[in-house]
């Protein structure tokens, strides 16, 4: 985007790129947030920079996140998607992804859109929180609420924490430093709501 960028992706390429292209870019398709959410699912409990080094396995692994490819998966698929090469070697994240991918379909089927469902908890509206730019949380209360909607509905690997960090990607929070060109251009470009807390 801009010379002024968030200081966490300073430092690598991988970080730099994934920031100025994608981070809380507001996000309307639905092969996008499935991709988001299952690229969290993988990392879970490692570093995301390890997570951006393997995400052309992980495409290639899931189909480019075909959602649908993913959720007819067998058990031959999953052993394929698990020899991919430069793969995470974690099979019970595999068959998270393959899980989510049904619970995925059934919120799309039932909504419309995945995207209808999860932009209804904003209003589809990003939420900008000043507080945030002093104290960044790790969950919140809308994080907390859709992780259980998530984990009821039988999805995994999605916690309150991972599902924060995933509307941080999506766009459904704009935790962007109010000094990087991307909040600004996000505060200007889409709907937002200024949040006190």
């Amino acid at each position: 985007m801009g010379k002024n960028v968030c200081p966490w992706c300073e430092g690598h390429s991988l970080l730099y790129e994934y920031h100025n292209r994608e981070w809380g870019i507001p996000v309307h398709d639905d092969k996008k947030h499935f991709e988001f959410l299952s690229m969290e699912v993988m990392q879970c409990g490692l570093s995301w920079l390890l997570a951006l080094k393997k995400r052309k396995a992980f495409n290639e692994a899931f189909f480019d996140f075909d959602y649908l490819r993913v959720a007819a998966f067998n058990e031959d698929d999953i052993q394929t998607a698990l020899k991919t090469r430069n793969m995470l070697r974690s099979e019970r994240k595999i068959r998270a992804v393959v899980n989510n991918a049904r619970v995925f379909i059934k919120i799309r089927e039932e909504y419309g859109s995945f995207d209808n469902w999860i932009w209804s908890f904003t209003n589809n509206k990003t939420y900008v929180y000043k507080s945030h730019q002093y104290d960044c949380p790790a969950t919140n209360d809308m994080s907390d609420k859709i992780s259980d909607c998530l984990k009821a509905r039988g999805m995994r690997y999605l916690g309150s924490i991972t599902i924060y960090a995933y509307l941080q990607s999506a766009g459904l929070i704009n935790d962007h430093w109010n000094g990087c060109d991307l909040y600004q251009y996000i505060n200007e470009n889409y709907p937002i709501c200024i949040m006190d807390d």
